[in-house]
């Protein structure tokens, strides 16, 4: 007896995703666990005060991370370190991408560069980009006559 099966289009496209990984994976001769570098997730979000990036670094050491604000533009350069200690052979999976990375980020005019501070917790660096005291939103009364 034949079994009808429905067909899945998105399944379809993650198998040839997957076989496309593997061949240009093959092709540059990577290894589990190299890569040509990764993108940390980041979320911005700005208030009246300024702006906040954050950025997803677990495994990260905070030492290993240079932020640079330089003619409008905020980088922020690191790397992500596979511990030595382990052999690669014992790996059954790798899923983490690891080695370096740069991410680079036009800002307005508005951000005051010398009030510009960093702190990181959990795996996660906050970079807070205050705002010039001329760029914050100023309420005006209208009065009535």
């Amino acid at each position: 007896m034949t079994m009808l099966t429905r067909w899945d289009p998105w399944r379809e496209l993650s198998r040839v995703q997957d076989e496309m990984s593997r061949m240009v994976d093959d092709r540059l001769g990577l290894r589990a666990g190299e890569s040509l570098g990764w993108t940390p997730a980041t979320d911005i979000y700005e208030d009246e005060e300024g702006l906040s990036l954050r950025f997803e670094l677990a495994g990260v050491e905070p030492k290993d991370v240079d932020i640079s604000f330089e003619n409008g533009v905020l980088t922020l350069k690191g790397e992500r370190k596979l511990e030595k200690e382990e052999r690669k052979e014992n790996y059954h999976r790798i899923e983490r991408s690891y080695g370096a990375f740069t991410r680079s980020f036009s800002l307005p005019a508005t951000v005051d560069a010398e009030k510009i501070r960093a702190e990181s917790k959990n795996g996660v660096l906050s970079v807070l980009l205050p705002k010039k005291p001329e760029a914050k939103p100023k309420s005006i009364q209208v009065k009535v006559s």
